[in-house]
C-alpha cells in the first residue's frame, strides 16, 4: 500500500490484492489462515515473470 501511496485498505484489498491472488500473481504464506498472526504475500512464478517484465 505505501509503495502505491495507498491509504484505504478495503480499497487495497478490492481492487488490487484479491484480483492478484484469483489471477495467481501473488499466494499468501498461510492459506489456510487468512489472518494468521504472520502472514504474508508471496509472488508466484507468475508474478515474478511480470514483475521481471515491467522492470527496467
Amino acid at each position: 500500500m505505501e509503495a502505491l501511496s495507498l491509504k484505504g485498505r478495503d480499497n487495497f484489498l478490492i481492487v488490487y490484492l484479491n484480483p492478484a491472488i484469483e489471477e495467481q500473481y501473488v499466494r499468501l504464506l498461510y492459506p489456510n489462515s487468512p489472518r494468521h498472526p504472520r502472514q504474508k504475500y508471496l509472488l508466484t512464478v507468475k508474478g515474478i515473470a511480470l514483475y521481471n517484465k515491467l522492470s527496467p
